[in-house]
């Protein structure tokens, strides 16, 4: 008894066309997402020590900020991102945070109950991870 043998199948040209458009698809929502033509205005950071704004400003205007109590932290704003480059704290959970550059991060140093929060303007994510 002989088995019938399966058909052999091969991509068509209508096969190509799918790929193509589904990649072109891809590339440009990742563009429209990472290019920022999602997001419109400048980010803004927040800092709050103990619950009380001590600095607030446009992530784009240079700046460093010296946070003053149990433990001091060093924040510079370069511009570009902001981040804490420097902390007496036991834990240096924020110095290890890096850098923020995109609304919807944070930074955080729990022993000083210092939170930097990048806010903006646009209809980007409400809420970044990683």
């Amino acid at each position: 008894m002989k088995s019938k043998s399966s058909p052999k199948l091969r991509p068509t040209f209508f096969d190509a066309i799918v790929v193509v458009l589904v990649a072109a698809l891809a590339l440009g929502s990742a563009w429209w997402f990472y290019g920022g033509l999602g997001r419109s205005g400048p980010a803004t950071y927040i800092i709050t020590h103990q619950g009380q704004e001590i600095a607030r400003g446009e992530l784009r205007q240079p700046r460093e900020i010296t946070v003053e109590g149990q433990y001091h932290l060093q924040i510079v704003c370069d511009g570009e991102s902001i981040a804490v480059t420097h902390s007496d704290c036991p834990t240096q959970d924020c110095v290890r945070t890096g850098r923020a550059t995109h609304p919807g991060q944070s930074i955080v140093c729990l022993p000083e109950q210092v939170v930097i929060k990048l806010v903006g303007s646009g209809s980007g994510p409400d809420l970044v991870i990683g």
